[in-house]
């Protein structure tokens, strides 16, 4: 290992001029690159690919449309949609959201789409047609009353129409590639021309337009995803005066900022060179590598500052410096790399740009702050009065580091640990009862109180469908639809999943066949039932076209579409958990009811996905820093010393998940990971320096005393400065940003904690003999 240092030391530092050229190339290199990055958003990079319920719904996707919807309704702020203004508005809405590039123009719906149809029983037979007529003429009030009684025929009260006639709806689905140019669509282009062509374009005093979808979630996070640029350059801000407060000195306030700004631009530009864009759910990784940055950086300009006390020139210090630096940072930052490249395990595109994203830039620090920083200090001046200053700060941070030394006495040592035994009891009870997926309704991302949401919940209160529906498709041998069996199967599932709790509806080739089957039969409710006659069951199935979204081509598919109240955890676990009772009991060789699809089946993947990722990620990530720890001090006992309390600390996280109704997500399973991979840093530094002075036969005070004067003021000032920064997410308009910023205040501070209190207090336990 020391030969290792040697080389290393000589390389970096017999050419030193060179290696600031090398990174300076780099950087305007990669800043350029860094210029062209662009938010990336794709649908299917939230979907597990592999899971089970993906795979049915990619296979089927282009029987009966994707997951990704936009459902836009239009309202009338007097509270009757039958008037000229309203219709004129609609249809308007209509036509331009059919010629937005991406939409699946086959599959746009409204009032005034042609299979909009409704169909009554009169004296010959039926009688039929569009619901608004070709010669409709708005400013006839005899049309508009015609209109009226065309939708109470045509059942899609409640669908189309709002159940208190105040709205209507236009539904679309969205295409996976752009027809203009062939490549992925751009959801957030798309998004933005939502605004702009429909809420801009034909909201007023008397219409109010309002958009739920995935795509339009997406735009809005990434509106206020804007917002993170302003919450970097306050932390930029925090970070500077603290850091000046720490160092007392200028030009060692500015050094590792810049350090720490250089490798946020390599990360961003080596993403671009990847080909990957920055996803708006991964915009806050670039300010925890700036974070991390700061913290490495810290460490350095102290341990060059106690150098140059003793006597030593810039150049020598920073030498030692690096020297001291090198194995305990770079095991730190392998550490925190590993740690989040155990995300790629998720088979969910999303998080696993999230680990390269996070794993690129911590990778990059190592470079900046291990090699770069030492480099750059070393052509520093100190003035005496700075060694004085700097000098007097150390002797009276001594007092303080020997009061925390007691921590590491045999009997103070003992009541720390059985209070974090309590803790951790406390906190593995509370955690059981964590939720996977979202616990509250509308958009997660987003605040209650967000545009997107209020638009979700007055979708959810004025009709029985909305965004949130799920289809379990029912697969079975060809032309089955005519069998009565089959379709009494469907019948009797459909009516089940209408009674579950969270259900608002639901539709299926069953149960419009058996309308159909009244009409024929006068329109007698008596009637409604499915025909046991097969002749018949074609009959009253001949109507319904595969347009419908019930059938494919052969009737082997049929979809049973279930609209619910909203996608919460515990609503998506009892739906799932009655379908999939229910098919144990129905299901045979010939006829499988498979789940599932729709925006609801996306989130149930993911939902399972995430559970079955929580174990293993957890696994992964401790596993990764057991291994480095004991590369690098050798010894069980250190190793135990350092994993012991982040793992407290990442259950007591869990615990504060339950507390707050944070649910475990998409967005907020990567937490935990980053938590404990930065909170390995502090554990790792102090130890580095504790463990050389165990091994030396010092008392565990004394060796802890000893590492607390060497490290203690860098890993608390470190611990504070990334809380106080990530603890302004508070304050944004993002609520997954907002979680992510509590759960990340905890883990920093208490991992901090961890490290200056528990780990003396294991170690007293561990090294007991040294006394």
């Amino acid at each position: 290992m020391n030969s290792l240092i040697d080389f290393c030391e000589k390389a970096v530092f017999r050419h030193r001029l060179w290696v600031i050229v090398a990174f300076l190339i780099a950087t305007v290199f990669l800043a350029y690159q860094s210029s062209q990055l662009k938010l990336d958003a794709g649908f299917t990079k939230n979907i597990p690919l592999e899971h089970q319920y993906m795979v049915n719904y990619m296979k089927h996707r282009k029987d009966f449309g994707g997951a990704n919807s936009i459902l836009v309704s239009v309202c009338d702020r007097n509270g009757n949609i039958f008037n000229q203004n309203f219709f004129d508005t609609l249809k308007n809405v209509h036509d331009q959201l059919f010629f937005i590039n991406g939409v699946d123009r086959a599959l746009v719906k409204s009032l005034f789409s042609s299979s909009t149809r409704f169909t009554e029983i009169v004296e010959g037979g039926f009688a039929g047609g569009p619901v608004i007529p070709a010669d409709f003429n708005s400013s006839r009030q005899e049309a508009l009353e015609l209109v009226s009684r065309n939708i109470d025929k045509a059942g899609i009260v409640g669908r189309l129409v709002s159940n208190d006639f105040q709205c209507a709806m236009v539904t679309a689905q969205l295409l996976e590639l752009d027809p203009d140019t062939g490549e992925k669509l751009d959801t957030l282009a798309f998004a933005d021309q939502l605004e702009i062509q429909l809420r801009d374009k034909f909201e007023s005093d008397q219409i109010s337009i309002h958009i739920i979808g995935f795509a339009k979630m997406i735009g809005d996070v990434a509106d206020g995803a804007k917002d993170v640029v302003l919450f970097f350059a306050i932390a930029i801000a925090i970070t500077a005066v603290m850091v000046f407060f720490f160092s007392k000195s200028v030009m060692l306030t500015f050094l590792p900022l810049l350090c720490s700004v250089i490798a946020v631009v390599w990360q961003m530009g080596l993403l671009t060179l990847l080909g990957f864009g920055l996803d708006p759910m991964s915009i806050l990784v670039p300010f925890l590598v700036f974070a991390i940055g700061v913290s490495h950086g810290v460490q350095m300009i102290n341990a060059v500052g106690k150098r140059v006390v003793d006597g030593a020139d810039a150049k020598v210090a920073a030498q030692l410096a690096f020297r001291t630096l090198l194995i305990p940072g770079g095991v730190a930052l392998l550490s925190d790399t590993v740690g989040f490249m155990t995300l790629l395990v998720i088979d969910i595109g999303i998080i696993r740009e999230l680990a390269i994203t996070a794993s690129l830039g911590v990778a990059v620090i190592i470079l900046t702050n291990l090699l770069l920083l030492p480099v750059l200090m070393s052509y520093a001046r100190f003035s005496d009065r700075y060694k004085a200053r700097f000098a007097g700060k150390e002797h009276r941070a001594d007092k303080f580091w020997d009061t925390i030394s007691h921590c590491s006495n045999a009997r103070v040592a003992y009541v720390i640990l059985a209070v974090t035994a309590v803790l951790f009891l406390f906190g593995w009870q509370q955690s059981k009862q964590m939720k996977i997926g979202d616990l509250h309704a509308g958009a997660p991302a987003l605040h209650s109180d967000s545009r997107y949401n209020q638009d979700t919940f007055l979708i959810t209160d004025k009709y029985t469908i909305s965004v949130d529906y799920m289809s379990v498709l029912v697969e079975a041998p060809p032309e089955s639809c005519t069998s009565y069996d089959v379709m009494n199967a469907i019948d009797t599932f459909q009516w089940k999943m209408e009674n579950i709790e969270g259900v608002q509806s639901a539709v299926s080739l069953a149960s419009v066949s058996k309308v159909v089957n009244a009409g024929y039969n006068e329109g007698n409710p008596k009637w409604r039932v499915l025909p046991r006659n097969q002749q018949t069951m074609v009959q009253a199935i001949s109507r319904i076209p595969t347009s419908s979204g019930l059938l494919n081509g052969d009737c082997s598919v049929m979809p049973v579409i279930m609209f619910m109240a909203d996608h919460k955890a515990e609503t998506i676990d009892r739906v799932v958990n009655a379908v999939k009772e229910f098919r144990q009991e129905y299901e045979t060789d010939e006829l499988k009811f498979k789940l599932a699809s729709g925006p609801v089946g996306v989130m149930a993947a993911q939902n399972e996905a995430v559970s079955n990722a929580q174990t293993p990620m957890m696994m992964y990530v401790f596993g990764a820093v057991i291994l480095l720890c004991l590369l690098s001090f050798r010894s069980v006992r250190a190793t135990l010393s350092v994993v012991i309390p982040l793992y407290v600390v990442s259950i007591l996280a869990q615990a504060l998940m339950t507390y707050l109704e944070i649910g475990l997500t998409v967005s907020t399973l990567p937490v935990i990971a980053l938590g404990v991979g930065i909170g390995v840093d502090y554990g790792i530094y102090i130890l580095s320096t504790m463990s050389v002075k165990l091994k030396e036969g010092m008392p565990c005070r004394q060796a802890y005393f000893e590492a607390l004067k060497e490290r203690g003021s860098a890993v608390l000032f470190t611990g504070i400065t990334l809380a106080v920064g990530v603890s302004t997410w508070v304050f944004s308009s993002l609520k997954f940003q907002m979680d992510m910023g509590i759960l990340l205040t905890f883990m920093f501070v208490v991992n901090m904690l961890g490290a200056t209190i528990v780990l003396p207090a294991l170690a007293s336990l561990f090294w007991y003999k040294q006394k």
